[in-house]
């Protein structure tokens, strides 16, 4: 059994070393960032650790050197991770995990972890900690070295890499959708965001793109017998 937990693990470790590639510069740009606003390197580390949360760190370092107020940098991040709940909730019906199982694997879950996770017909708790902890890891390690390196690295974006991110969780997402109730909620949940960001700020567009299709992808399978849960490959 520990073999096969072990084998979960790097296969999920494994599937998002490619990602490494938007992963790294933007580690780099973060801790940079951080840095310009004032927080000290352990302050930048903590955040990295702590929050974990890319888009939200980037937020919350850019009110900070704003001199916005600890509420509102609070309550931005918070905003920005709400997406997180429907991520969660998401896994929840695909994975069977326990108590303890669900605590770290939600502090461990990104945008990416989600997508590869999603994506894999027989994703087991090891699989999911492998994926996750293959954006942690590097993402900490390269923090601190952004850190250490200070401000004479090139701008992430001046290099085209902004782009791998969303290119890859779209190469990941598209292959699932697979029926017409898939594509209708997804072209509906890209087009409500594209509209909405012309008229609200930050993670709100997204938002509420996404609880808008949620909504709706479950109002048109209410009645459709549920998909079963993978089973858990780890022993109770």
């Amino acid at each position: 059994m520990t073999s096969v937990v072990a084998r979960d693990f790097f296969r999920g470790f494994r599937a998002v070393v490619p990602l490494w590639l938007g992963l790294i510069p933007f580690s780099l740009a973060y801790a940079v960032s951080a840095r310009g606003a004032g927080l000290s390197v352990l302050d930048t580390l903590l955040m990295s650790a702590l929050v974990f949360a890319g888009g939200s760190q980037f937020s919350a370092v850019g009110l900070l050197a704003a001199g916005a107020s600890g509420v509102e940098i609070i309550l931005t991040t918070l905003l920005l991770n709400t997406r997180h709940l429907l991520y969660g909730l998401s896994l929840s019906q695909r994975v069977p995990l326990r108590p303890a199982q669900r605590l770290l694997a939600a502090h461990f879950l990104t945008d990416e972890a989600y997508g590869v996770v999603l994506a894999e017909p027989r994703a087991s708790f090891a699989y999911v900690l492998g994926v996750e902890l293959s954006v942690f890891i590097p993402w900490n390690l390269f923090t601190l070295a952004g850190s250490l390196l200070g401000q004479g690295l090139p701008d992430p974006t001046r290099l085209g890499v902004d782009f791998v991110f969303p290119l890859a969780f779209l190469a990941l997402l598209i292959p699932l959708l697979r029926g017409s109730v898939e594509v209708g909620v997804a072209v509906l949940s890209g087009v409500l965001a594209l509209v909405a960001s012309r008229f609200l700020t930050g993670g709100a567009a997204l938002l509420l793109a996404g609880v808008v299709g949620s909504l709706t992808g479950a109002w048109c399978t209410a009645g459709a017998p549920a998909a079963r849960p993978t089973e858990e490959l780890e022993a109770p």
